[in-house]
């Protein structure tokens, strides 16, 4: 489908939803920016040719590194054409109701990507057209029915499917549960597994899509809430397993401040456990602090080859403080140490880090009510690589729902285990104001400065500028914009009157005349 036939189909989608249901409400969002990248060619030169560079390896005459094997080459990397590029993403977030049914709606969220100036297009655009969300909802006191294209978040991860959905809950008894059924998505993905977008991901896939079945069961209470979920994917022709995983989590309240929250994840197929965290937070206004640990391990569905490298899980220990000694102030700290398990592989040869740790640091001020600065740092050390990131930002809103921003970054990733060590420096320009009518737009401008440190002649630095522009426009009715009730005098404000604080006169509903201002807006 071309993108001008895709946007014809998703006007006429919505004018008929318009014509036929009584409320609606759509999001049109349109983003295009410029960028620029460097490709690389992969060249060959016969080993004879080969020389040895100053820092003792393998080279090329015009000094780029090269690595010889037994067919008696070496193979290296040329620095390519530079490739230009201006993504388009054009999306439509939409949902119409009114049917005639109490409860039955519709909605729909799509979008169209395209790039208005390369050749070789930017990834991710294809395909043009991608449905992200697609269906048809009946939402009552106690039941809530979905069908057609979902997709949502829980414990085990994003999940898509095509087909069905069930939720059912009960006020009375603080429960409620869901079950769901259909075709699966790619991991993380609107599209099937079978997409020829997603060729690259491995020979072995499925032919076919999976067939995805799951659901949950939760409980919440005053001091605390548990929920338990199970999830199911099998081949659609063999009826072989794709995963089978099952997840606990929950909430413990014991005071105002405090909460206790966890849960792990048991792969059912792998037979091992999976993802298990905790911790413990204390929120209050001027302090929150955290500390917690936990275990991750990635899951891989049983068609890809990764699960059988038996995927080492790290260990790991957090915490993190959030300071408001003042409040136009608030500075916050985080840090991480994590070791992962042995491998069972011996390296003798080879001294290999198995840990490493991530720190973090920033604060925020709000220097007036139009101002504000914000300043983070992040430090990361870890097996092969380390990086460290400093990031500021000046903000300033000189009227509502209008924000202008500059910002600047400096990042370095040394790498431990190969060549290519990088710095880049980011200034940036943002802005974001109201067209008025349901309009809002954003533009910007970036200029990045990249440094290369490696000794061979491949050590090329690669700036450029980046330019953006957005606008969301926000069309509805007014049915889903009910009046707020009448405000209700708080104990406190009763007791002000009847007791004439401050020198208020009360009017002649018992409320100080300088607050008696009718029903809130």
């Amino acid at each position: 489908m071309t993108r001008v036939s895709g946007i014809t189909a998703l006007l006429l989608a919505g004018v008929a939803a318009h014509a036929a249901a009584q409320g609606y409400r759509v999001r049109l969002d349109t983003h295009v920016q410029t960028a620029s990248f460097r490709g690389v060619d992969l060249d060959s030169i016969p080993a004879s040719d080969a020389v040895v560079g100053s820092s003792g390896g393998t080279e090329t005459a015009d000094g780029f590194a090269a690595t010889c094997d037994f067919s008696g080459y070496c193979h290296f990397y040329r620095p390519g054409a530079a490739l230009r590029s201006a993504p388009l993403v054009q999306q439509a977030d939409a949902t119409a109701w009114g049917f005639g049914v109490t409860g039955l709606s519709l909605r729909a969220n799509a979008r169209l990507l395209t790039d208005l100036a390369s050749a070789d297009p930017w990834p991710g655009t294809h395909p043009t057209v991608q449905l992200l969300e697609g269906y048809a909802e009946y939402a009552g006191p106690w039941l809530t029915g979905r069908a057609g294209r979902q997709m949502f978040t829980s414990r085990l991860g994003p999940i898509g499917f095509d087909g069905a959905r069930v939720l059912v809950r009960s006020a009375a008894r603080r429960i409620d549960g869901d079950v769901y059924a259909g075709w699966g998505l790619a991991t993380a993905s609107s599209l099937p597994i079978t997409s020829p977008v997603l060729n690259p991901l491995d020979e072995y896939r499925p032919a076919r899509r999976g067939l995805v079945f799951g659901g949950g069961l939760g409980w919440s209470g005053v001091r605390g809430s548990l929920r338990a979920e199970y999830e199911r994917e099998l081949e659609s022709d063999t009826r072989y397993f794709i995963s089978e995983r099952a997840a606990l989590s929950g909430e413990y309240r014991p005071a105002v401040r405090w909460s206790l929250s966890g849960g792990a994840e048991y792969d059912l197929a792998q037979g091992w456990w999976g993802t298990a965290d905790a911790q413990l937070r204390y929120a209050s206004p001027s302090l929150t602090a955290s500390i917690g640990a936990r275990h991750y391990r990635p899951h891989f569905d049983l068609w890809t080859i990764w699960g059988a490298f038996s995927p080492a899980p790290y260990n790991a220990g957090t915490a993190g403080v959030w300071i408001r000694p003042l409040g136009r102030l608030e500075l916050r700290a985080s840090a991480e140490r994590y070791d992962f398990a042995a491998t069972e592989t011996s390296t003798p040869l080879v001294d290999v880090e198995d840990a490493g740790w991530r720190t973090g640091m920033g604060a925020t001020y709000s220097i007036t009510s139009r101002w504000s600065v914000d300043a983070d740092l992040h430090s990361e050390f870890g097996p092969g690589a380390s990086s460290w990131q400093l990031e500021g930002a000046l903000g300033y809103s000189p009227a509502a729902a209008t924000i202008v921003t500059l910002r600047a970054a400096r990042l370095r990733r040394p790498l431990e285990l190969r060549f290519d060590d990088a710095a880049v420096t980011m200034f940036s320009l943002d802005a974001a104001f109201p067209l008025g009518n349901g309009l809002q737009a954003g533009m910007g401008a970036a200029q990045f400065k990249e440094q290369r440190r490696r000794p061979d002649a491949a050590a090329l630095d690669w700036n450029q500028t980046r330019l953006y522009l957005r606008i969301t426009a926000l069309l509805g009715t007014s049915a889903d914009r009910l009046p707020l009730p009448p405000a209700r005098r708080s104990r406190a404000l009763e007791r002000s009157a009847a007791q004439g604080q401050g020198g208020a006169q009360a009017d002649g509903h018992g409320l100080p005349a300088s607050t008696a201002e009718g029903p809130a807006r």
